[in-house]
């Protein structure tokens, strides 16, 4: 009941900022408002009285301002929503698409206090110089920049116990004070919020707004722990160990806990200043190209993606390589959906609208009961107006709707785990568009997609794949083989504890029953064999 109250007490601030911001559009969407809801709408607007108007801006920039103004829990959910052109519109989409997580730092003492108190020693002994100006203030974080000292063995002939010392710049990323509550707070009136819209808005059930909360929920929790975005750093840093197009700072462990995390500081350009990478000289054409493959490989080949790829994460360094900061938002994809992902976007690049449809069905994201010869129909509709055309001339976030909306005429659930790799997918595009206007995503995508295609999912591959699921299958053999062994054991033991005057014909027949079992294992452990044998011959 508290609970209850607190929340209502929240949502009065909540709607009393989207009051004054003019964005009360969204309670419009309610169809089955009770009563008194719908009075208690035609009276918000009265909360604006004092406030400048905003009527002058668009519905989606008045809703990113009033979240902005709500702080960071409200922020991450409006991100989370920039990918849901079914549920907001197109326009509203995009420009939550430009919500950036900018917000005034904290002082320089609570940082110090932080660092100090997780690492356990004074800020001068594990920092020989630490700005006490942020160069970045977001809503989870703000980082420093920093010089640190590592002293080396170096002994000489005159000197054994000499040591060499080194000076490294570093950036130090420290979390908010408070923030995790600050985040508790709201993601619990965010539960409560998608229950109400799922009950009063029968449509909204398709679309599965607690399962986005819960994703973000999972999100949060993981970008709380500094030690995580740590690792996934290092993760991605071993993925693209030795490539010559991308890299990932690297991550000092001994300086790093679980509210500060320190990194090697990247020499390089934001890609957010196009003007000073194009006069230092940088390929625009090649560099928007590199972003696409980056991404395709993330996502393809390791199934662990960056899931923030925007403009201010994303640096150019003088040898022309891309580098990417802050890995508090990541997604990861199972071999499966990748499988899925590849030859459905395949399908669409070769223009095979039949496949992109079959492999819906077969993925389950379609239910069996309906047309495949419609959905191809419908697959054909959105492929066709994007095949062969360079970005500037597609509206991605039209054909977005256009999806959502023939996923609902065939009653396709929308998939939460697919959330983030649409907003990556929007993000990373948008960046290449603002390096090279015309440059073509499918064009650049089919090389990397195809070869990924044959490497997983052409002769040797099935053929590598049949192997595993056998060996895996023979490992468990002898197991299963030892615990039927038991259970005829434990039934003859039973079966002789019976009346003497019962059927004798049964331990005889119980006998052939295991006889009979040990020749069925291993017939099909032969034949098992035999397979293998012949999959990887052919």
């Amino acid at each position: 009941m508290f609970r209850g109250f607190h929340n209502s007490l929240r949502l009065l601030f909540v709607v009393r900022t989207l009051a004054r911001f003019d964005a009360l559009f969204l309670l419009d969407t309610l169809e089955k408002a009770p009563l008194h809801v719908k009075l208690l709408r035609l009276i918000l607007p009265l909360f604006a009285i004092g406030a400048p108007s905003h009527r002058h801006l668009r519905k989606g920039e008045r809703l990113a301002g009033a979240l902005q103004a709500l702080g960071p829990s409200f922020i991450k959910l409006g991100q989370a929503l920039s990918v849901r052109s079914d549920l907001l519109g197109e326009e509203i989409a995009q420009d939550l698409g430009n919500l950036r997580d900018k917000l005034p730092p904290f002082p320089y003492e609570k940082a110090k206090e932080t660092v100090e108190r997780e690492l356990e020693r004074p800020l001068n002994e594990v920092f020989v110089s630490f700005d006490e100006k942020p160069i970045a203030a977001a809503s989870i974080a703000q980082v420093h920049y920093a010089e640190v000292e590592d002293s080396f063995p170096a002994p000489t002939e005159e000197n054994p116990d000499a040591v060499r010392t080194e000076r490294r710049k570093v950036a130090v990323k420290i979390l908010r004070p408070g923030i995790e509550e600050a985040f508790q707070t709201d993601l619990r009136l965010f539960f409560w919020i998608s229950g109400l819209a799922e009950r009063f808005q029968p449509n909204f059930k398709r679309l599965r707004l607690t399962k986005i909360v819960e994703i973000l929920e999972q999100s949060v929790e993981l970008e709380m722990d500094l030690r995580m975005e740590a690792a996934a750093a290092a993760e991605m840093a071993e993925n693209f160990e030795g490539d010559p197009e991308f890299s990932v700072p690297e991550i000092d462990w001994q300086r790093t806990a679980k509210r500060v995390m320190t990194q090697s500081r990247i020499d390089g350009i934001s890609l957010s200043n196009r003007d000073e990478i194009k006069d230092a000289g940088h390929d625009m054409q090649a560099l928007s190209a590199v972003v696409i493959r980056v991404f395709l490989k993330q996502v393809l080949r390791d199934g662990f993606f960056h899931a923030d790829m925007h403009h201010g994460n994303l640096f150019i360094t003088d040898d022309g390589k891309l580098v990417a900061v802050d890995f508090g938002i990541m997604g990861r994809m199972d071999r499966q959906t990748r499988l899925f992902m590849a030859e459905m976007l395949f399908a669409f690049l070769v223009g095979d609208y039949r496949r992109a449809a079959e492999v819906h069905f077969e993925a389950g994201y379609v239910p069996p009961h309906k047309s495949l010869d419609a959905f191809t129909q419908a697959c054909r509709s959105i492929g066709e107006p994007i095949l062969g055309k360079s970005v500037d001339e597609i509206s991605l976030g039209r054909l977005l709707v256009q999806l959502f909306q023939t996923t609902e005429t065939f009653e396709m659930e929308t998939q939460p785990q697919l959330l983030l790799l649409q907003k990556t997918m929007v993000t990373a595009e948008g960046v290449a568009q603002s390096m090279n206007a015309k440059v073509n995503f499918w064009e650049v995508a089919h090389p990397t997609v195809e070869e990924w295609m044959l490497e997983n999912m052409g002769p040797e591959a099935k053929a590598a794949q049949i192997v595993k699921d056998g060996l895996g299958f023979l490992n468990k053999l002898p197991d299963l083989v030892t615990k039927t062994d038991r259970l005829l054991t434990l039934i003859e033991e039973r079966e002789s504890q019976k009346d003497p005057k019962a059927d004798p014909a049964d331990g005889p027949m119980q006998r052939e029953v295991s006889a009979g079992f040990y020749l069925v294992t291993g017939v099909t452990a032969g034949a098992i064999l035999m397979y293998l044998f012949t999959a990887v011959l052919h």
